[in-house]
């Protein structure tokens, strides 16, 4: 599409350096995965077209947990060095030839709006420009024995950050032209445009936008997106079911066989049911009826995991994090432990939060009532949501 505006994701590290058991695109910070606003800052921006996402070939299914509902390209997979990943997205937007492209590091999640409207303005300027920030410390050289060799004058010193704005066609050469002559060693794309002959401006970057590259990164990061998310909120949520004919039940979003199954206008999942409705009392937004009304056909016999995803999704889109979930199954039969790990799962990964923010416990009426009677089961829920302060 002439004049249209692309972007590039990449996404395709393993970033080692950052700790824990996921690459660190996929670690949380505020209960949402890292490479998810890093996406969702192009899918939501007006100026841009085509998001396109440049992944690692072994993680397509944290990938698609971590993006659902985003507005994007299909995800191309990466090579060996961010260049060969950064060429892979300039080559899988070829045919759509947009005219300006931004390329933009998964690992940088708080960059603004602001900043890709000033990216693509300064692309459109000079057709290749980088965001970047003065170096406020004093910045010196040091030789092999470990000496100061020399002391740079850092009023011509700049911080580079991602997103990086280039006309399209002349970074996609760019790129084809270092493949060809064996070069893959390139930070960014910016030392590549410069190798290629480019001229490469500069333009006002953030001090908010930071990379997550150590352990100490995440946590600093997470602790400042909490302190933002000063206003805690709780909600609670409760739903009930009979039983009636069926060999299985579903709660928490688990197959559980049982001598019967639940009644309900969607698939009955009592325990996701009470969840959604808490997450939704959190935000004073209704219940599950409002949103998903029973008179509706669309919602007869549908996983009740979509509740629960827009529930969370409608937290997200006000700025917010869940913080916690508190789910209490009561019944005679079935029994909750054997599956109590596997609901926990279940509901962390509806809700993109991880294992140690998701609570199941079960218990019985000691015979008493219609739970006691094993005629249905009954469950309660509490959320506890983080949004800032004078969110919508």
């Amino acid at each position: 599409m002439a004049g249209s505006v692309a972007a590039v994701v990449v996404a395709a590290g393993r970033g080692v350096r950052a700790g824990g058991e996921l690459p660190k695109q996929y670690r949380q910070i505020a209960g949402e995965p890292v490479i998810r606003p890093s996406l969702r800052l192009f899918a939501q921006h007006g100026e841009v077209t085509f998001v396109q996402p440049v992944i690692h070939a072994d993680d397509g299914t944290l990938y698609e947990r971590a993006v659902a509902g985003l507005r994007l390209l299909p995800a191309v997979f990466g090579g060996a060095t961010r260049q060969a990943s950064v060429r892979a997205g300039l080559e899988a937007l070829q045919g759509r030839q947009p005219s300006v492209v931004l390329i933009h590091d998964a690992a940088r999640p708080f960059a603004s709006p602001a900043l890709v409207t000033r990216s693509i303005a300064a692309a459109a300027a000079t057709g290749a420009a980088v965001p970047s920030l003065p170096v406020t410390d004093t910045v010196k050289v040091i030789d092999d024995s470990g000496q100061v060799a020399e002391t740079l004058d850092r009023a011509r010193l700049r911080i580079v950050q991602t997103p990086q704005a280039f006309a399209f066609a002349p970074l996609l050469a760019a790129h084809q032209r270092a493949l060809a002559h064996g070069r893959e060693d390139f930070t960014d794309d910016a030392a590549l445009a410069e190798w290629a002959g480019l001229e490469v401006a500069v333009f006002e970057g953030e001090r908010s936008n930071t990379k997550l590259t150590s352990a100490d990164d995440f946590a600093r990061a997470e602790a400042a997106q909490l302190a933002a998310l000063a206003d805690v909120r709780t909600g609670s949520g409760f739903d009930v079911h009979p039983f009636g004919e069926g060999d299985h039940v579903m709660l928490g979003g688990v197959r559980i066989p049982h001598s019967h199954g639940l009644v309900g206008h969607s698939d009955a999942d009592a325990a996701l049911h009470a969840l959604t409705d808490a997450v939704l009392g959190a935000l004073a937004e209704g219940d599950i009826g409002v949103h998903f009304p029973p008179s509706d056909p669309r919602w007869r016999g549908a996983s009740s995991d979509r509740f629960l995803a827009h529930a969370v999704e409608r937290v997200r889109a006000r700025g917010g994090a869940i913080a916690h979930l508190d789910l209490t199954i009561v019944c005679e039969a079935p029994r909750i432990g054997p599956w109590r790990d596997a609901m926990r799962a279940r509901i962390g990964e509806i809700a993109g939060v991880a294992l140690d923010r998701v609570a199941v416990k079960a218990t019985t009426s000691e015979k008493l009532g219609f739970t006691g009677r094993r005629e249905g089961l009954m469950a309660f829920a509490t959320a506890t949501v983080r949004l800032p302060w004078n969110a919508p």
